[in-house]
């Protein structure tokens, strides 16, 4: 689904649908009330306070990529949402599909090995099964499953925390306050646009990193059409933009968006029209057919944190 507009600001539908907020707190904080498994191995959970992207899998691939590189073998353990596997599975690129596993699981899966569960701590005793030293779990703030080393609370800076309501008056699960106590550090992804930074704890450390974008070849001055079923499509096409593309028209689409046969004829006919060639993310990459992909440019992107060494020494 597409996040409600109103979600974006304090109007007269937030502020009435307020109370059930409380619902939601009363629910969340009764199933963070449980114990959660001990695997044996430190647990880094990636997470954030609401619905809907905040930049959690390109951080998780971040962390997965420092710890490859300290020779430390991770793992990441991911919901599978939009998959219809319950798991524990093991994520196999070559045999499983977005729709068997989901999109962000098959991205980790090209960074680590990566192993969907919905039972996340049935999860975490396989990642130590196969030989995982580390869990990198990807969305599991308010998931109570596993004993967490480090907590990240991730923040898209241009969406913030919306209006701040908890669902469904906002894009809540809990209050932010509720959220960064259990946390251990927040990372800014972008500039605050949205005045995050102050609604949170001034003693919880706060990481600032921005994205990265490259395409496969140089892009500069190229006509482009880009299209993206993310949870910010407009942050994506700003990354594309960046890259001095002539972004000639756009489309976007809900996260986690199945892309049917008429959507793709439609983004054909739309980029001849335009006399341009169609762009997208790595994540609706690995949901679209290989005949369709060879007429894309796929927009890969990255992490750089303006102080590397305090995510480093955060991580265990």
């Amino acid at each position: 689904m597409r996040p409600p507009e109103f979600w974006k600001h304090d109007g007269v539908l937030s502020r009435a649908l307020a109370p059930l907020g409380a619902v939601t707190s009363a629910i969340t904080a009764r199933r963070m009330a449980r114990t959660g498994f001990d695997c044996g191995v430190p647990v880094v959970c990636i997470g954030n306070a609401g619905v809907g992207g905040a930049g959690k899998t390109i951080l998780a691939r971040h962390v997965l990529g420092i710890y490859e590189a300290r020779g430390v073998l991770p793992c990441a353990l991911s919901r599978g949402h939009g998959g219809r596997v319950n798991g524990p599975a093991l994520v196999d690129p070559a045999r499983h599909s977005a729709g068997d596993v989901g999109d962000e699981a098959l991205l980790l899966a090209a960074t680590a090995a990566t192993i969907v569960a919905r039972d996340r701590a049935a999860g975490a005793r396989l990642a130590v099964a196969e030989g995982a030293r580390v869990i990198v779990m990807d969305d599991g703030l308010q998931n109570p499953g596993l004993v967490k080393s480090v907590t990240l609370l991730t923040i898209d800076g241009g969406a913030g925390f919306g209006n701040g309501r908890l669902l469904p008056a906002g894009p809540l699960r809990e209050s932010v306050v509720a959220a960064a106590a259990r946390c251990d550090a927040a990372v800014m992804i972008g500039n605050d646009a949205r005045g995050a930074r102050a609604m949170l704890p001034h003693t919880l450390p706060v990481l600032t990193a921005r994205i990265v974008v490259r395409g496969p070849v140089p892009l500069r001055g190229r006509r482009v059409v880009g299209f993206a079923g993310i949870g910010r499509p407009d942050k994506f096409f700003e990354s594309l933009a960046g890259l001095g593309v002539e972004l000639v028209a756009t489309r976007g689409f809900p996260d986690h968006h199945r892309y049917t046969v008429a959507d793709l004829a439609r983004l054909r006919g739309f980029a001849a029209h335009h006399r341009a060639r169609l762009a997208t993310t790595e994540k609706d990459a690995v949901k679209l057919p290989d005949a369709f992909l060879a007429d894309c440019l796929i927009i890969r992107a990255g992490l750089v944190f303006d102080d590397p060494a305090a995510l480093n020494d955060l991580l265990p």
